[in-house]
């Protein structure tokens, strides 16, 4: 998640657990801190994009790395404020501050590598996007007014926030749920055996859900609002770079997109033989975040060429005024696809 809602998130956890045992303020700020350092491994430079990517949300968000890093950081709390004596709690504050980082990144779409380091493989159940301000906004309100109110019942608006927050990620596993039988009856409709279907909200809301599914050859995109009249999906579909993939698989980098995706990402090449690998999970076709030049063949072979990120946005004064209007159930097709582009499920199945 984003890095206010992870401080939002921390501020309102160490609150909740230190209760009226320290002032508010320490439990706020502490649990700020702590909700922030598991991603100051962004500034890490492990030496190309794609390992930036990979390695990001890795050790510092593994449970078993923050489970040893909470009595050291407790240690320091409790020393500063001369609090000894509530070593043991903020012990229990700090580890729950530190692990519900990850917990909630793991709700996100990008990949969580929770078990290292015994295991790289990055969890996402992705039903929620990055940055929701019906999950944020509870939290925020419920610590400021713990801090204002500085009494029981500012502790009460803080639990409040906890609850409300939680059930927003709650709703939101139901709903896309709910969004993947859709997608999948369309799919069948269509006669698609798809090899994986991937259902994550559209930016900001869990009401409007971006659907991809894949086969060996091809992606398809699709959106469906829980508003919708109908169940029918309009598919765009799009080249995966098959023939590319099956040449290319093997090479590192894209070994590690293809785990790192859970298989989710395209392979292409420009007319200059210029590589490109796409991770088709964040983003809208054909802006998405993380598209990373490989380099030539020969700059490949000889090492002359690191993987850059070159992926781009799409236009936000065209994007959001769709994704408005579509999330409250008009048909609208997505302004960013070429009209030209192939779609499935325009007539209703018969």
């Amino acid at each position: 998640m984003d890095s206010l809602t992870q401080i939002a998130l921390g501020s309102a956890v160490g609150v909740a657990v230190m209760g009226r045992r320290t002032a508010l303020w320490k439990a706020a700020l502490w649990g700020a801190v702590g909700g922030t350092l598991p991603d100051l491994d962004a500034f890490i430079d492990h030496g190309d994009a794609i390992l930036n990517m990979t390695r990001h949300r890795a050790e510092s968000h593994a449970l078993f790395v923050l489970s040893l890093a909470a009595p050291v950081l407790a240690w320091i709390v409790s020393r500063v404020h001369g609090e000894a004596a509530l070593f043991k709690r903020w012990w229990l504050a700090m580890w729950l501050v530190l692990v519900t980082h990850p917990l909630l990144d793991t709700m996100t779409v990008y990949g969580t590598q929770l078990l290292q380091p015994f295991s790289d493989y990055p969890f996402g159940v992705g039903s929620v996007f990055i940055i929701d301000l019906a999950y944020t906004v509870p939290l925020i309100v419920g610590v400021v007014a713990a801090l204002r109110l500085n009494n029981p019942r500012g502790l009460a608006w803080n639990t409040a926030g906890l609850v409300l927050s939680t059930l927003y990620l709650a709703w939101g596993v139901g709903a896309q749920q709910h969004a993947t039988q859709v997608a999948r009856a369309s799919l069948q409709a269509e006669g698609i055996n798809a090899e994986g279907l991937l259902v994550t909200p559209a930016p900001f809301n869990t009401v409007l859900w971006r659907l991809v599914a894949t086969t060996p050859t091809q992606y398809l995109e699709g959106h469906y609002s829980l508003l919708d009249d109908s169940k029918r999906i309009v598919w765009s579909v799009h080249p995966r770079g098959a023939e590319l993939i099956a040449q290319h698989r093997d090479e590192p980098y894209v070994a590690r997109m293809a785990a790192f995706t859970h298989g989710f990402y395209s392979v292409s090449a420009a007319a200059d033989g210029q590589l490109f690998v796409t991770d088709l999970r964040m983003g809208q076709e054909p802006s998405y975040t993380f598209r990373f030049n490989l380099g030539t063949a020969a700059a490949r072979a000889n090492g002359g060429h690191r993987p850059t990120l070159e992926g781009f946005r799409p236009d936000m004064a065209t994007a959001l005024p769709w994704l408005w209007r579509r999330l409250w159930g008009e048909r609208l097709p997505s302004p960013l696809v070429p009209p030209a582009t192939p779609r499935l499920g325009l007539a209703p199945a018969g």
